[in-house]
């Protein structure tokens, strides 16, 4: 069977949140379960780009409205993944220093046109199109509906939702961009008055999934004004676990992290990563250390954050080590917290993904208070480390993460994003710390937990079989 995924995103070539992480991976496992699964994506100006060789495929131009577009089809010079990367480069367009902007309506438009056009041309068409996100939204109507890609209209489609708070909303008066389609069914495309991508690929896709069963029933009660469509579609939508590359994320062999490790030796390995921490950050090695990692955004209830971490820290009981950037404010009130808090707390604003593993590795607890969180794979990062993961229970945490008070629990689970309820989260993870043997115990069980790919990437074969 092949599968060929559509994504804007794809980890390690242009990451900006979980879909990389997840593009990057469900095609490698695909393969090998023996499937030919590959991955098609815009050619942004970004490191990766700079530090490879690729070579043209194809030449082409892709119309947008009365606008030529001249396109090429990349692939690498040298596979250095484990699946087939295709490159759609439109200079004028795609080519940035950056994946998102507040203007990626021509542009994502521009990159799903030309990746049809191409596989118009191919002789070797997939058997699946799976598209990931609203940035692919229009795949799936321009498939069922624009007259050019009728000799394509049978390929299956499905559309999977990482993010349904992101819907790629723009007004009519870019219809035209849309290659010509019967006027009548014009209504596919709009949710709200306005043309809605990922509306209509809900709409147009043979099969609607999310990246965890809880997520997908929660959609349907909140949306951002999808759940009354999410609901009318519920025939055809499912919900699937996310899974972690566990090649990549292996405490045995990480090359970013200070020492390597297992469940046989955490208690020394996962001693020798917080060390590291605690003397680069100025921390106190003898207490529990928090943290997080992640956007700083209303999603992941940063915006408390700072009330929390500054009446935490004044019983001096704990350590706490942020690393993330988003919203201005809340960064400026994270960093404002170091002057007052010095020994016992640190932010990094930013990103980086070598300290990011070491927090893995080094910090004995995650803070994951999310408002809205359709898969998480921190938690499941911090498991496969031995880093205990203090989440609140919604969407994929809820089906990831049990609390330590409940038959086989694990973790730390709260139920409102409130102030308080973090705050008791964290004095319930000092406590279990404090009871050492209890949490070393905890420690090494959850090392063991399985949350790669494999489970979940068998759980699409299904669901491909069930529509090719």
């Amino acid at each position: 069977m092949n599968i060929t995924h559509i994504s804007a995103e794809c980890y390690p070539i242009a990451k900006v949140g979980g879909l990389a992480d997840v593009v990057g991976a469900l095609p490698k496992y695909q393969n090998e379960l023996g499937l030919k699964s590959s991955v098609i994506m815009p050619f942004y100006d970004n490191k990766f780009s700079k530090e490879n060789e690729f070579v043209s495929i194809c030449k082409s131009e892709v119309l947008l409205g009365v606008y030529d577009h001249k396109f090429e089809v990349l692939k690498l010079k040298k596979n250095i993944l484990e699946f087939d990367v295709f490159f759609i480069d439109i200079p004028t367009l795609l080519f940035k220093d950056y994946v998102y902007s507040y203007e990626d309506t021509d542009r994502f438009l521009a990159f799903q046109i030309a990746a049809l056009d191409w596989m118009l041309a191919l002789e070797d068409k997939p058997n699946i199109i799976h598209c990931h996100d609203h940035h692919t939204g229009l795949v799936p109507f321009m498939l069922q509906e624009s007259f050019k890609y009728t000799s394509l209209n049978k390929i299956p489609v499905i559309t999977t939702i990482h993010n349904a708070q992101y819907q790629g909303w723009f007004a009519y008066n870019k219809l035209h961009l849309i290659p010509p389609f019967e006027m009548n069914n014009a209504g596919l495309l709009d949710w709200n008055g306005m043309i809605n991508p990922l509306a209509a690929a809900i709409k147009c896709a043979w099969r609607v999934t999310t990246v965890s069963p809880s997520y997908m029933e929660e959609l349907k009660i909140e949306a951002n004004g999808l759940q009354d469509l999410l609901k009318q579609e519920s025939q055809k939508c499912v919900g699937i676990l996310n899974g972690i590359d566990i090649k990549v994320w292996n405490p045995e062999t990480d090359v970013y992290i200070i020492e390597n490790f297992s469940e046989k030796n955490v208690t020394l390995g996962r001693g020798k990563n917080k060390n590291w921490l605690c003397e680069t950050f100025n921390l106190d090695k003898t207490k529990p250390l928090f943290a997080f990692i992640g956007r700083l955004v209303g999603e992941k209830g940063t915006d408390l954050l700072p009330e929390v971490f500054d009446t935490i820290l004044k019983e001096k009981e704990c350590n706490i080590l942020l690393l993330g950037s988003g919203h201005n404010e809340v960064e400026e009130q994270l960093n404002a917290l170091k002057e007052h808090h010095k020994g016992n707390y640190d932010a990094f604003i930013g990103y980086d993904e070598k300290l990011s593993h070491i927090i893995y590795a080094g910090a004995d607890f995650l803070l994951m208070p999310s408002r809205v969180e359709p898969c998480g794979l921190n938690q499941m990062y911090s498991l496969r480390y031995g880093t205990i993961p203090i989440v609140r229970s919604t969407g994929g945490l809820k089906d990831t993460v049990i609390d330590i008070e409940d038959k086989n629990g694990f973790g730390i689970c709260h139920n409102e994003v409130t102030v308080l309820q973090i705050e008791q989260a964290i004095k319930r993870g000092v406590s279990l710390y404090n009871n050492q043997e209890r949490f070393k115990e905890i420690r090494k069980n959850i090392m063991k937990i399985d949350h790669s790919w494999d489970a979940s990437a068998k759980e699409y074969i299904k669901l491909y079989n069930s529509i090719n």
